[in-house]
């Protein structure tokens, strides 16, 4: 499948949002610039293209897989490409695997360059999946880069899966959507962490409904807002069993950026424990202070502040 090597940009953008300086061993599926790149299956993970005419893969995790990290990429460096892709996960009852996607957008020409995406996750009984996603854009043309990744989520009976996201920078516009179902006794985990700067605009959307006894999730954003870029933070938690339920929305904004939080948490059991918490606000002019006293500009005091909070 592979027909050549990745250039010097291809490479650079693989490693920012997957850390991989060469093809992994095990399972992975890299795409570029809407076709795929390279491919494998292990043992206990098949990847395959889907058969129900979507552009996508289908990814199969069997039962009792442990400690097998799937890879699956997507790069872009092709001015103009638009796509819109399907993957969905299955994972087997008892697996305990971590999954590494993300996208890279490295935009040099006049047009739009965009990613859209749906990834389904179907967690088994007692199974626990570590999702991490990166997003990184970069380049020197006119083009926009533009993602908007919707993920669907159902936590099996005892399955736990935690979800970080990443945006690192350079993404002009992004809207995320993510909807999760939560059974009996399962854990759905969130940790967001945003960056957006110049005049992006960037829309998180969640919605858990906690449907099983003793079902929980935690929906955790970081974000920092620069300059004339704006953002929307939407948590949704629906309580319908006996459940916790916990959102929160941890902001730094700057310059002449602008950001909403907006909750909703609804009760539909009387058992159900439910709790958002929103803080947006300026670097503390103490902290600006204390690292400017060590020699800091006043510019590398606030950029150490925020990737210390983005960490």
């Amino acid at each position: 499948m592979m027909a050549r090597e990745l250039n010097t940009s291809e490479r650079t953008l693989l490693e920012t949002i997957s850390g991989l300086k060469e093809l992994p061993d095990g399972a992975y599926n890299i795409r570029l610039n809407g076709e795929p790149f390279s491919r494998s299956c292990s043992k206990n993970v098949e990847i395959k293209k889907k058969t129900d005419g979507k552009d996508g893969i289908d990814i199969i995790i069997t039962p009792n897989t442990k400690g097998e990290t799937v890879y699956i990429p997507v790069i872009m460096d092709k001015s103009g490409h638009t796509e819109m892709v399907y993957n969905d996960f299955y994972i087997g009852e008892n697996a305990d695997v971590k999954i590494v996607a993300g996208c890279g957008i490295n935009n040099c020409g006049g047009h739009d360059t965009q990613h859209d995406g749906v990834h389904s996750f179907f967690v088994g009984k007692n199974a626990k999946v570590t999702y991490m996603e990166k997003h990184f854009g970069e380049g020197s043309g006119d083009g926009e880069r533009i993602m908007n990744p919707t993920t669907i989520v159902e936590v099996g009976e005892n399955a736990y899966m935690e979800m970080e996201t990443t945006q690192i920078r350079g993404i002009n516009s992004t809207k995320r959507i993510t909807n999760a179902r939560v059974a009996k006794n399962g854990v759905f985990i969130v940790r967001e962490k945003l960056l957006t700067h110049d005049t992006q605009y960037a829309e998180s959307s969640f919605q858990v409904d906690l449907d099983g006894e003793n079902s929980s999730t935690n929906v955790i954003s970081r974000a920092v807002a620069q300059d004339k870029s704006r953002q929307l933070f939407i948590a949704k938690i629906y309580g319908n069993n006996k459940c916790h339920g916990h959102s929160e929305c941890d902001a730094i904004i700057m310059d002449d950026a602008h950001i909403a939080a907006v909750p909703e948490i609804k009760a539909n059991d009387s058992e159900a424990n439910l709790i958002h918490e929103a803080a947006i606000g300026k670097i503390a002019g103490d902290q600006l202070i204390k690292l400017m006293t060590l020699g800091l500009t006043e510019k590398e005091a606030e950029q150490h502040i925020v990737n210390g909070f983005l960490k």
